[in-house]
């Protein structure tokens, strides 16, 4: 019996499932399916009306109206994390800058003290909706980002006078600006720029709340439109572009570029009772001078054979950038056929002690070295006689000043204005920054060769490169403006060791330098002739004396 039950079981059981799973398939398939309702789609005039997108798109961020505005929420959530700690930074350097200012007001107006009750920029930070990186060819880098700041700071300041103290409170200020921010010049040294220039591209917008012993001075009729005018005013007059606050971060010391400034022309007139370093009971002597924090080459004199007092009366012109701490250097030598030459003295010219455009002639005693405790100091060594005239480069703005037969007449396309260009000696500075796109036949191994009448002189080889970076500079000197002169630049690549096509030309330019006399400086991409895409960035410029 128990048998039988069992196998009725797996029976029912393996016959009810297949049967029970039929018989809800023919429902399914033959119910009818109930009605469909379509969904409710509601009306949305009132928030995407013509009207209402204008409202609001004042505040849509600007990387959304404008692709070349770059999304930055990673600065924003630094700024955001960092602001706490921004805050008590700002308040403290603002407090210790702002104290001495107040202390010069104290007893004057019957002021008796002035400080901070409380000074606090709040806990909301500014927003950088979107950021711009604009490129140039200048040696600068330029960002524009677009500023926002709904802050709740609470800036309370504390006048007392007599016994009655008075409380001013700056709180709710609300900031749009869009700056431009630009870093120069960039140098090789950290942080890899020497000062910033800050402007305002558009008249800034400010809000404020403003109390006066808790009494809300916004609230008086006309009072809060004069202020926020006045402000916005103020500002434009000061940071408007192109107005820009120069905030300066290297000095010359830590690696800021300086530019040359002038020229020094030297005359080396004659050396009179020299020391006796050869053996018949003369000297062969001659002149090496330099300026103190060049690399480039001393230049030396012509040798003078068997003779103590040599007379030389030749002139040299050495290029001056920094005349408050540059001194000119004069070592006396005596030349040997075979070995060392021996040094006969030195002096040196601080230029700062020269008038510019005055010749001064010095008779300079020479010593043995700038030690003044060294024994030998006081010893008897020759005198060097001479004569030096600082000139400094004529500025833009002077270029109408001194007689007009020293300067070429030119009429201006718009209005016919005359000017007038400077037509004497002066000094042409040619900075060879980089090319791209060269291509050699047999090897890529780049330099540059500027000419100039005649003179060549030459960039480092960059080994492999068909993009090679220079900025490296040259100085030729004219004892007139250049206005029919030519420079060719040349650029070359050189296989290393003694081997067939060790050299070969991956183009050349010739620009003339009418344009550069005129203009002060040039700054172009030209493209090298003889070479199929290949293209030099060249900028020159003419100082005049």
């Amino acid at each position: 019996m128990g048998l039988l039950s069992f196998l009725l079981g797996i029976f029912g059981f393996g016959i009810g499932i297949p049967i029970g799973f039929l018989i809800a398939f023919f429902i399914f398939a033959h119910s009818e399916a109930t009605e469909i309702k379509d969904p409710i789609i509601r009306p949305n005039d009132h928030e995407f009306d013509t009207s209402s997108v204008l409202d609001v798109f004042p505040e849509i961020p600007l990387w959304v109206k404008h692709p070349d505005y770059d999304r930055i929420d990673w600065l924003n959530k630094f700024v955001s994390d960092l602001w706490p700690y921004l805050d008590k930074a700002i308040c403290s350097t603002a407090r210790s800058n702002l104290e001495p200012v107040f202390a010069q007001y104290i007893g004057k107006y019957c002021i008796r003290s002035i400080d901070f009750r409380t000074l606090t920029l709040g806990t909301l930070p500014p927003i950088i909706h979107g950021i711009k990186a604009c490129e140039t060819h200048e040696n600068e880098l330029i960002l524009e980002p677009a500023v926002r700041w709904a802050g709740n700071p609470n800036i309370t300041l504390a006048l007392k006078f007599f016994s009655l103290q008075v409380t001013v409170q700056l709180l709710d200020v609300q900031i749009r600006a869009a700056p431009r921010i630009v870093l120069k010049p960039l140098v090789p040294a950290f942080p890899c720029f020497a000062g910033i220039a800050v402007s305002l591209m558009e008249k800034p917008e400010v809000d404020f709340g403003l109390k006066l012993v808790g009494g809300d001075m916004m609230a008086i009729p006309g009072l809060y439109q004069f202020i926020q005018q006045t402000i916005r005013n103020q500002i434009s007059a000061l940071y408007l572009w192109p107005q820009t606050l120069e905030i300066p971060i290297l000095d010359g010391s830590l690696g800021a570029i300086k530019k040359p400034v002038g020229i020094l022309h030297v005359k080396v007139i004659r050396a009179i009772r020299l020391l006796k370093m050869d053996i018949f009971g003369a000297s062969d002597p001659y002149v090496q001078l330099s300026l103190s924090g060049e690399r480039i080459p001393a230049k030396t004199t012509s040798v003078k054979m068997k003779t103590l007092n040599p007379e030389w009366n030749e002139d040299f012109k050495l290029t001056v950038k920094d005349p408050e701490t540059q001194v000119l250097q004069l070592h006396v030598y005596d030349w040997e056929k075979v070995g060392t030459h021996d040094k006969l003295g030195m002096q040196v010219v601080p230029l700062r002690s020269l008038t510019p455009n005055e010749t001064k002639e010095l008779s300079l005693d020479l010593v043995k070295n700038t030690n003044p405790n060294d024994p030998h100091y006081k010893k008897w060594r020759g005198q060097l006689v001479v004569e030096l005239t600082f000139s400094l480069f004529r500025e833009e703005s002077k270029r109408l000043s001194g007689p007009l037969d020293r300067f070429e007449r030119k009429e201006s396309e718009v209005g016919k204005a005359t000017e007038y260009v400077y037509l004497g000696a002066g000094l042409l500075l040619v900075t060879v920054e980089g090319a791209k796109d060269l291509e050699g036949k047999h090897h890529n191994n780049p330099y540059a060769v500027v000419i100039c009448r005649g003179e060549q002189k030459k960039t480092k080889m960059i080994k492999k490169c068909r993009d090679p970076i220079w900025n490296e500079e040259f100085q030729f000197d004219f004892e007139e403006a250049p206005l029919k002169e030519k420079i060719r630049i040349e650029v070359k690549s050189k296989r290393r060791g003694l081997r067939l096509r060790s050299k070969e030309s991956l183009g050349y330019v010739d620009i003339n330098l009418h344009d550069v006399v005129h203009n002060g400086r040039l700054k172009e991409k030209y493209h090298l002739i003889n070479s199929k895409n290949g293209a030099v960035q060249v900028e020159i410029k003419w100082k005049a004396i």
